[in-house]
């Protein structure tokens, strides 16, 4: 079998392992058996648990930032559609791949570097393509110049905290899951009348 397909089985395991029992308790035997292959084979491939579990949180933080790159077309109409169509391919995302966002949004962010870091990098990515669509969307309404980059950068990073919340909620809804596209859309009302009514100019502000 050659190594490339062979050490993605490894990495599978491995996230279902580390997602379902935790950095700590999951085992190289545990991973080793799921695979289907020997711990030394694993050893020789990985080196350690803590490289193996690092291959995974940056396997899933790619395939994660790649989702959303994805969903989004420069055809499919204004920057509020574009964004909305970020959050489906998030939402779906993380709802086809259960495991891989829980290493990302739990196990990763608790055990320190350089876990943590990895997963901070990816969330930069993701807050730099949402400020960017935000600032698009921003010129297509003509935004008042009170919705400054700094805010821009605010709403960015308050949006994709939001979207990891609304992740982690869906994921864990007891029966049928919402849909990513239901989960997309209750995210875009969330945030988006708050965001349009700052780019005309509409700003709240707290009583004297």
């Amino acid at each position: 079998m050659p190594r490339a397909v062979r050490e993605r089985q490894m990495l599978d395991a491995a996230v279902t392992t580390f997602a379902q029992r935790g950095y700590r308790a999951a085992s190289m035997d545990e991973i080793a058996e799921l695979a289907g292959v020997s711990k030394p084979l694993v050893y020789l491939y990985l080196n350690s648990k803590e490289e193996l579990f690092g291959a995974c949180v940056r396997r899933e933080a790619q395939a994660l930032v790649e989702a959303v790159r994805n969903a989004v077309e420069p055809e499919c109409g204004p920057a509020s559609r574009q964004l909305w169509h970020g959050l489906r391919g998030f939402f779906a995302h993380t709802a086809d791949h259960p495991d891989g966002w829980a290493v990302l949004n739990s196990q990763a962010r608790t055990h320190g570097e350089p876990f943590a870091d990895e997963v901070a990098a990816m969330r930069e990515q993701l807050v730099a393509y949402v400020r960017r669509l935000i600032a698009a969307a921003g010129c297509e309404t003509r935004c008042a110049p009170e919705a400054a980059e700094r805010e821009i950068a605010a709403l960015a990073h308050a949006l994709v905290g939001a979207a990891e919340s609304l992740a982690g909620w869906a994921n864990a809804v007891p029966g049928e899951r919402p849909s990513a596209q239901e989960t997309a859309t209750i995210a875009m009302n969330f945030a988006w009348p708050g965001l349009q009514n700052l780019m005309d100019g509409n700003r709240w502000s707290p009583a004297p």
